[in-house]
């Protein structure tokens, strides 16, 4: 599904609000362009991994800089059969602090990611089982929550469509290759375990608004 286990993957609703696009024009892109193609679930579900969502920020980019939607995709398709890479520009730093929730059975497992989140000035809170998850979810409306989908005996996805009815972004994590049910259960990303820190970070500055990707978005939306 992506070039490695670790890395996030988006379904449509998540990519759009990312980009700031709605969801209709990145399908609309997809079949009139076929530039930028999702992973398809077994569903039907278009899920996108980092690297697709670069590829339509590479394209956003350009049509700010005045190219027409048909032009920019020309632009990325030549780009991509060079075999050329689209990376965007590193995050600029952020003052605001994240409010993360983990729901996850393993300690250990939480305790790391845990600090690595707090290291990176999030403030983080654990729930072992899912009925303290959605105990302190609705007690800290936290800006994210990780849900391990085997947490209680297996109720990770249900825990997942619970807490997005509910409005959280959710990313649902689990060893297993479950992204396309976790986003059919409502979730935003899915990372496979085991979790690499890089991406772990990348999909909380992502979802929360506060990575390169997400600001220039912000600006482009309110133009």
């Amino acid at each position: 599904m992506t070039r490695s286990g670790s890395e996030p993957v988006y379904g449509i609703g998540a990519a759009g609000r990312l980009l700031g696009v709605a969801p209709a024009t990145l399908r609309a892109w997809e079949e009139r362009y076929g530039v930028v193609i999702p992973v398809r679930s077994p569903s039907g579900q278009r899920l996108y991994s980092r690297d697709k969502v670069d590829q339509l920020r590479f394209v956003l980019n350009l049509m700010e800089s005045g190219l027409q939607a048909a032009e920019a995709h020309r632009v990325l398709a030549l780009r991509l059969e060079e075999g050329e890479t689209v990376v965007p520009a590193a995050a600029p730093g952020h003052s605001a602090r994240v409010s993360i929730l983990l729901a996850e059975r393993d300690v250990y497992a939480a305790e790391l990611i845990e600090y690595l989140l707090r290291t990176e000035g999030c403030d983080v809170v654990i729930a072992l089982d899912a009925v303290d998850a959605v105990a302190l979810f609705q007690e800290r409306q936290p800006d994210l929550v990780f849900v391990e989908l085997v947490i209680s005996g297996g109720v990770g996805l249900k825990l997942c469509r619970e807490l997005s009815l509910a409005g959280a972004r959710v990313v649902a994590v689990s060893a297993l290759r479950l992204g396309d049910v976790a986003m059919e259960a409502g979730a935003d990303a899915f990372l496979q375990k085991p979790l690499d820190p890089l991406q772990v970070l990348a999909t909380v500055k992502d979802l929360v608004g506060t990575s390169h990707l997400a600001q220039q978005s912000a600006r482009l939306t309110r133009r």
